[in-house]
C-alpha cells in the first residue's frame, strides 16, 4: 500500500504545494478549480520524477516556517528600503555594491533556496555562484557595508537553511 502511494505521489509535498497554488490563482475556488489542481499536483511530480534523483530532506519544519515568515518580513521591510531609497536618496549617495558571499552549505537545493530568497527580497540579486558552489556573489543596490551585507545574510538565512536541509 505505502509503495502504491508513494508511486501515486512521489513528492507529497510538492503535490499539495502545487494544488493550494492553482487554487490561490484561481478566480473563484471552487470543487472544479480544486480537482484541476489535484489532478496537476499529481501529473507534475509523476512527469518530473526522473530529475529528482535524491529528494532533499527537510529535517526541521518548525523552522521552516520560522524561515518563510522571517522571507515575508524581510521582503515587506526591503520593499519600503527600497522606495526611500528611490525616492529620498540621491543617485550620487548610493553605494550599489557586489558582495561575495562564502556558504556553508553544500546541497543544491538549500543554495537554490538562498539565492531565491536573496533575489526575491527587494534591492539585493543573487547574479552567480562559484563552480564549486562555495561562494554566491550578490548585487546590492545600496550597501555602505558590505561586510554587515553578507554578515545579515549569512545569519538570517544561511544558518536556518543549515538547519532545514543539513
Amino acid at each position: 500500500m505505502r509503495r502504491l502511494l508513494h508511486r501515486i505521489f512521489p513528492h507529497p509535498h510538492l503535490t499539495f504545494l502545487l494544488t493550494i497554488v492553482w487554487l490561490l490563482m484561481a478566480n473563484k475556488p471552487s470543487l472544479n478549480s480544486l480537482v484541476f489542481g489535484l489532478f496537476l499536483g499529481i501529473i507534475i511530480p509523476f512527469i518530473t520524477q526522473p530529475y529528482w534523483p535524491d529528494r532533499p530532506k527537510l529535517r526541521n519544519w518548525p523552522m521552516i516556517v520560522e524561515y518563510m515568515l522571517v522571507v515575508l518580513w524581510d521582503i515587506v521591510m526591503a520593499n519600503i528600503t527600497v522606495a526611500r531609497i528611490i525616492l529620498f536618496k540621491r543617485d550620487a549617495d548610493r553605494q550599489p555594491n557586489w558582495i561575495s558571499i562564502p556558504l556553508e552549505l553544500r546541497t543544491p537545493e538549500a543554495i537554490t533556496v538562498l539565492a531565491g530568497t536573496i533575489t526575491m527580497t527587494p534591492g539585493t540579486v543573487s547574479c552567480d555562484l562559484s563552480a564549486q558552489g562555495h561562494n554566491l556573489l550578490v548585487h546590492c543596490l545600496d550597501a555602505p557595508d558590505p561586510d554587515a551585507v553578507r554578515d545579515e545574510i549569512k545569519n538570517r538565512y544561511e544558518r536556518r537553511l543549515k538547519e532545514i536541509f543539513e
